[in-house]
């Protein structure tokens, strides 16, 4: 598989395969987009550790920032549609969240967070299982403003991006780019994903982050 995203890494279907991935599981969160993200992160950092860098393959020089800056994007976009398209769900939306005590609990938090100036629940909930979801629906529904909202979300999705294609590379640089130094970068991705959750879980703990 590693070889494979390595032969992509150097043409454009690379991003789009990340940016389809990374679009469409604030809807589907069961897509592996962080490990998509991961491996192609450590197929560059194979390229880069064999020299392979070359001017055969032009397009493989930029390849971090440019999949740093194509999972980011994705990430927003996606955000940017499931918040409107919940702005714009109408009753059947809101009986669906009012359903929901999970939906329910980050529209209140949501609401008090950004109203403090603080997005620091934006930026959790990127890294846990479903919490882009739940946050991105949450805030179209309950109507928080875009201005409110954009700037956290575009912070979180580079962080998240960042952080999962730094996992890729520097994991493929120092472990090897084998299924061992892929593995322990998707278990550092799904760690951090558990802290961010059990941090969410925690109201408490959410206090103390949002306080201004």
């Amino acid at each position: 598989m590693l070889e494979s995203v390595g032969t992509l890494t150097g043409s454009p279907w690379i991003y789009a395969m990340v940016a389809l991935s990374v679009l469409l599981d604030v809807f589907l969160p069961v897509l592996p987009s962080g490990v998509l993200v991961i491996t192609a992160a450590t197929a560059a950092a194979a390229g880069s550790a064999t020299g392979q860098v070359s001017s055969q393959v032009p397009t493989q020089v930029p390849d971090i920032l440019a999949l740093i800056f194509c999972a980011a994007t994705a990430s927003v976009l996606g955000d940017l549609v499931a918040y409107r398209l919940a702005w714009r769900g109408g009753e059947r939306l809101d009986r669906a969240i009012a359903r929901s005590r999970r939906l329910t609990l980050a529209q209140e938090r949501l609401g008090v967070a950004l109203a403090r100036g603080g997005g620091a629940l934006v930026i959790l909930a990127r890294f846990a299982p479903a919490g882009r979801s739940v946050v991105s629906l949450g805030a179209g529904a309950a109507h928080r403003r875009v201005r409110e909202f954009l700037p956290w979300s575009a912070l979180a999705g580079l962080a998240w991006a960042a952080y999962s294609v730094a996992l890729g590379y520097y994991g493929g640089r120092w472990l090897g780019t084998t299924w061992l130094g892929t593995g322990v970068s998707v278990l550092a991705l799904f760690g951090a994903g558990a802290g961010a959750a059990y941090v969410m879980r925690r109201p408490e703990k959410a206090a103390v982050v949002d306080a201004p």
